[in-house]
């Protein structure tokens, strides 16, 4: 009975020095990582889309306390492509891209070349008219409509997936003009 109570205790112990020596381990790599991040922020600059994206994440990975820095990172890019515009918008029935899609498909390339790591996917969608393998196909050619204006500006082919869900993922519900619109768009998603 002597024996099985000192080995509960033995392995209480040793749950707890590992559970405690674990934590400290994460507190320090958190550190590590954080400051390489700072670095690697201050490191990038040259043009004026990788200085909102850097600044954007010093202030992201300076806010975090426990999420970690590659978490705000992501978050900080996330934000910069949403703020450049991360969605391009068509007319009814079609995938060319207007002046408007151009410029924001211009500033994405900028976006994406001056931050290489990045992956991207890009999603088709349509709006609720048409049948099922329509809008996936039309989804589709949107989709690849974007991803090849990106790749005409310089983007790795090996970064863009695309993918299309037709008419299965509307922006905004509804059967009318404004949310039809809405939902024929192409999104940029970071992978």
């Amino acid at each position: 009975m002597l024996q099985r109570l000192i080995a509960l205790f033995a392995v209480a112990f040793f749950v707890a020095a590992c559970e405690t020596a674990s934590q400290t381990s994460t507190d320090s790599a958190g550190d590590t990582t954080a400051s390489s991040t700072s670095s690697t922020a201050s490191a990038s600059g040259s043009s004026s889309t990788s200085s909102t994206a850097s600044s954007s994440s010093g202030s992201a990975s300076s806010g975090s306390s426990s999420s970690g820095s590659v978490a705000g990172n992501i978050t900080s890019a996330a934000d910069t492509l949403a703020t450049i515009g991360n969605t391009v918008y068509f007319s009814y029935d079609s995938a060319a891209l207007d002046g408007n899609s151009k410029g924001t498909l211009f500033r994405q390339a900028a976006f994406l070349n001056a931050n290489p790591a990045l992956t991207v996917t890009i999603e088709g969608h349509c709006d609720e008219r048409g049948t099922r393998e329509y809008n996936l196909a039309l989804g589709e050619r949107r989709a690849a409509a974007a991803r090849d204006y990106l790749l005409a500006q310089g983007v790795d082919p090996a970064r863009i997936k695309v993918i299309s869900y037709g008419k299965e993922r509307p922006a905004m519900a509804g059967s009318n003009e404004e949310s039809w619109a809405k939902n024929r768009r192409a999104a940029t998603v970071l992978n």
